[in-house]
């Protein structure tokens, strides 16, 4: 069982994505801004991180360059989650370091391969 972080101002959003992921068999974490899910990752050290990009406080961009900076965290992979499907922004997060980027609303069956692909061996179902 991993330990995955979803950081999303949106409560049914994160809501929706803690619940799948339950239902995947992993244990979660939840934050409903950037800075507090960045102290959830300093705090917890997370398998895995799906991460809003407008969040209040610090928004997703912020967050990935905050855990890019430190050398314990910059391995985590690190998941963006967007009602935007712009062409920038994707390339933006793939060029700061970003896993992979999702849109708004979710394909679950994708959401699915991603925690194989992402998730160390022997924590996905």
């Amino acid at each position: 069982m991993a330990t995955v972080l979803v950081i999303d101002d949106e409560v049914s959003i994160r809501e929706n994505l803690v619940r799948f992921l339950k239902l995947e068999g992993h244990a979660t974490l939840e934050a409903a801004d950037g800075r507090s899910g960045l102290e959830a990752v300093r705090t917890h050290k997370p398998d895995l991180i799906f991460c809003d990009v407008m969040m209040p406080y610090l928004n997703g961009f912020e967050v990935l360059s905050a855990l890019q900076g430190d050398s314990t965290l910059k391995q985590i992979p690190f998941v963006f989650l967007s009602a935007s499907a712009e062409p920038e922004k994707l390339e933006a997060a793939m060029q700061q370091g970003a896993s992979h980027y999702v849109t708004k609303p979710f394909n679950l069956a994708h959401l699915r391969d991603l925690l194989i692909k992402l998730l160390p061996v022997g924590t996905s179902l």
